[in-house]
């Protein structure tokens, strides 16, 4: 039963989505506090769901499926209502379409590699990418709801300084894959 409980995790931050999604459509502060509430929530499993993993070394081939998934399928999710709801300015649009081509690009090169049986770990630098890109979302979460400081425009440079992570390790992940497209089948 205990080997369940991260897959569940996962699937529980997959279903957190729906959730979030449906902020957006209420007016009020409070509509996106409770968006960042459920946010964290989603950042918890998503911390949760490994940490258990390896603790009682139970990671499975469903968890290594839907895990990346799961966290793709967030930040996707959030950056497009973000955008269509008109929570940040239009030249922060482009951030968020760097960060969905690199999670994109990425996934499509581990598939790839995994048909090889190629691994490509995880950075340091993507991990920082990542953890400055969940910060920023969740203070463009909350945006104008914050008044004592400005918050919509400190999410948005965070966005911007994650994009530019996001750039330069899809770029080290390319390189990493590189050599393996290119040999002949």
């Amino acid at each position: 039963m205990l080997s369940r409980i991260p897959n569940l995790l996962t699937l529980l931050r997959i279903a957190l989505i729906p959730l979030i999604v449906v902020t957006f459509y209420f007016d009020g502060n409070m509509w996106r506090w409770i968006a960042l509430g459920i946010f964290i929530a989603a950042g918890i499993t998503d911390f949760l769901d490994g940490w258990l993993a390896r603790m009682w070394d139970e990671q499975s081939n469903l968890g290594r499926f839907l895990d990346p998934i799961a966290d793709k399928l967030l930040v996707a999710a959030i950056l497009m209502m973000l955008v269509a709801k008109g929570r940040m300015s239009d030249l922060t649009v482009l951030p968020a379409i760097v960060i969905l081509c690199r999670e994109i690009a990425v996934s499509g090169l581990r598939e790839f590699l995994a048909e090889l049986n190629v691994g490509v770990p995880v950075s340091r630098l993507a991990k920082w990418k990542t953890g400055i890109q969940m910060i920023a979302i969740g203070i463009l979460l909350v945006g104008d709801a914050v008044s004592l400081i400005p918050a919509r425009e400190i999410g948005e440079v965070g966005l911007w300084i994650a994009a530019v992570m996001t750039l330069i390790t899809g770029w080290d992940y390319l390189q990493a894959g590189l050599h393996h497209m290119m040999k002949d089948d």
